[in-house]
């Protein structure tokens, strides 16, 4: 059984390898973390085939766990009637009520804590293993808390298991718990080394260039960032900083030009998004990217590698949705000249 990571670098074509892998006489599993790339995926599954096929099963990260994994053994045991996504508030619960509100929802973070601790994981393992030929993981780089720990259970199958992701575009959780694998993303090495102890071979070079960024944008990440991405492109364009007010104007009226902020973009009046919520996007042409007053300060300095790794990371995303021109604009001088 091929049983593999794949990192792969923004734009690189990680749902179009997902959607190349699939066959109509191999039983496939997918799950993915978010809605946005649910639809994406299933969107491109109906492309190449005209229909859906019965053979791939298509899941968003929790529907999986609960309908999949959960109910089929532990619904009628714990008398559970759906999912609760806030967590537990009662440091002092004990028991099921660690796992169970007062009204029977199940905490998400601790969904699959609770699968292996009722002892039915290795259960989850056989019925993966009874219904799929091929497993495949999309954004895996979200996969945290408990969720993690449950992995290796999806890797201890007797089906070829795929994971797909950026580990440098981790800018959400499937969950968190406490200090449960709170530092698995505090360097690529260690989370590897998690890795290849679950049993998954690592492949660093399928899908380590981007289709989507130039070669102009690959070598910023790279040189700035210190994130190797290189790209598939031979075409060089434009990366510019915007400080005169009449340019920053223009830029902020012209709606072919998205606006990435650090947050709080609703107060803009502008065609605009948050870095980590425009994660998946592959929709712009030229990109302008609002630096807040911090990380404008390190980025007048060159010192954007020393960033943070949460902030690093989604400024990574926001760089990395641009198709052409990259445009940097402190927030500070937007709300100056907006009168914000």
């Amino acid at each position: 059984m091929d049983k593999r990571i794949i990192l792969a670098v923004a734009g690189s074509g990680k749902t179009r390898h997902i959607i190349d892998s699939l066959d109509l006489n191999r039983r496939s599993l997918i799950v993915t973390y978010t809605n946005n790339n649910y639809y994406n995926i299933k969107s491109r599954i109906i492309q190449k085939f005209g229909y859906l096929p019965d053979n791939i099963c298509l899941f968003s990260y929790f529907s999986f766990l609960y309908s999949f994994c959960f109910k089929p053994f532990l619904l009628t045991k714990t008398g559970v009637k759906g999912i609760r996504f806030d967590p537990c508030a009662n440091k002092f619960a004990k028991g099921d009520k660690r796992y169970i509100d007062s009204n029977s929802r199940v905490y998400s973070n601790r969904l699959t804590k609770l699968i292996i601790e009722k002892g039915e994981a290795e259960s989850v393992s056989a019925r993966i293993s009874k219904y799929f030929d091929d497993v495949l993981f999309d954004e895996i780089q979200d996969f945290a808390g408990n969720d993690f720990n449950f992995l290796p259970y999806v890797v201890n199958t007797d089906c070829n298991v795929l994971f797909v992701g950026d580990f440098y575009q981790h800018t959400f959780d499937t969950s968190r718990d406490g200090n449960t694998n709170a530092n698995l993303h505090k360097q690529l090495d260690g989370y590897l080394d998690k890795a290849k102890t679950m049993g998954l071979a690592v492949d660093a070079d399928t899908l380590d260039s981007s289709y989507r960024c130039s070669p102009s944008v690959c070598k910023f990440v790279e040189a700035n960032l210190g994130i190797a991405i290189g790209s598939k492109r031979e075409d060089e364009t434009e990366i510019l900083t915007l400080d005169d007010e009449t340019d920053i104007r223009d830029a902020f009226n012209d709606n072919d030009i998205v606006k990435l902020f650090y947050q709080s973009r609703s107060k803009y009046p502008c065609f605009g998004r948050n870095w980590g919520e425009s994660k998946g996007e592959d929709r712009y042409n030229d990109v302008c990217v609002v630096l807040n007053k911090s990380t404008y300060k390190q980025y007048s300095e060159n010192k954007l590698v020393e960033l943070n790794p949460i902030t690093r990371n989604k400024l990574y995303v926001a760089i990395t949705r641009t198709k052409g021109r990259l445009i940097f604009v402190s927030e500070q001088r937007v709300k100056s000249i907006l009168k914000l």
